[in-house]
């Protein structure tokens, strides 16, 4: 009877054990989330004929994913990824291409109540985003047949505020928002006799609202 006593004694024991563990939250959460891109289109008028008008680039919807380390219960650094996302473009209300873009952004967050049941946090950080698979005419819109082309680079500061909710042992819903600094200054003519002349910038400037299912390791 002592025996199986102190036997059951040790299982009751390594199941809490392994139920502690599975409960422990680690440093590292990666989350996925649905997220919805609301394009700013604050660009300038053609340099070219200033009555033509902007460009403007379309809202997106699209999946991405990130991953947050927490340096310590407060501070963390998050990198949002996603794939390339193509753009189709209109200038002065015209169709004249499209434009694809990638854009990492890292932040670094500030968790208000890390071990609560509801955790609000807010960000900054900076944006990195190239440009690519430019394919724009400039015919449809001033008449001139020649591609344009823009800068592929572009850096800008990101602001974000949010919240995770807890529903489980290490799992969480969030629901976060976003607004980066994303532009290219220079959208210019290639060919023919206006070649190398300024259109207009393409400002894309999102706010970024998005909403998914977080694991923490």
């Amino acid at each position: 009877m002592k025996k199986a006593l102190t036997l059951a004694a040790l299982v009751t024991a390594g199941l809490a054990s392994a139920t502690a563990v599975q409960a422990a939250e680690g440093p590292l959460m990666v989350r996925l989330r649905a997220l919805s891109m609301k394009v700013d289109n604050g660009n300038s008028s053609t340099a070219v004929v200033p009555a033509l008008g902007t460009l403007e680039a379309e809202d997106k919807v699209f999946p991405e994913i990130d991953f947050t380390y927490f340096i310590t219960k407060n501070l963390a650094a998050e990198l949002i990824l996603t794939y390339p996302q193509r753009h189709e473009l209109k200038f002065a209300g015209t169709g004249i291409g499209s434009i694809k873009h990638l854009p990492p952004t890292l932040t670094l967050q500030y968790h208000f109540i890390p071990e609560g049941t509801i955790r609000p946090y807010v960000g900054a950080g900076i944006n990195y985003t190239r440009f690519m698979s430019v394919k724009i005419n400039a015919q449809p819109a001033v008449g001139v047949d020649s591609p344009i082309d823009v800068d592929r680079n572009s850096f800008g500061l990101a602001g974000q505020v949010g919240v995770d909710f807890k529903v489980a042992d290490n799992w969480f819903i969030n629901v976060d928002a976003k607004y980066v600094r994303i532009k290219a200054d220079n959208v210019h003519i290639t060919g023919g006799p206006l070649a190398g002349t300024k259109v207009t910038d393409l400002d894309i400037n999102p706010w970024l609202f998005s909403a998914g299912v977080g694991y923490r390791f």
